[in-house]
């Protein structure tokens, strides 16, 4: 692929369009009152309050885990127990298949 393919069109004709359009584009965000300082600011809020999200999350699924072990872990142990008695007595729990 050469230059002109990959830019899309001659080197000076590209660099002129994207001056022009960078000074549109400036003038308009100026008016709106954005700057760049603004830009970089907005930036690093978005990024901590993503950071903050993420542990936050973190911290959602600890305590949805601590809930459901609250009932999933003795239910557990229950059928395990019982589980374990019923081969203690002798009897097949299979349906009587040996």
């Amino acid at each position: 692929m050469d230059r002109e393919t990959f830019l899309g069109g001659s080197v000076a004709g590209v660099i002129i369009r994207l001056v022009l359009l960078s000074v549109v584009v400036g003038v308009i965000l100026s008016a709106l009152g954005i700057t760049p300082d603004n830009i970089f600011e907005r930036i690093n809020v978005l990024l901590q309050r993503i950071y903050d999200l993420g542990f936050g999350a973190i911290d959602s699924l600890l305590g949805y885990f601590i809930l459901g072990a609250i009932v999933v872990v003795p239910i557990w142990f229950i059928s395990r127990l019982l589980k374990t008695a019923g081969k203690s007595d002798g009897t097949p729990r299979d349906g009587g298949q040996a």
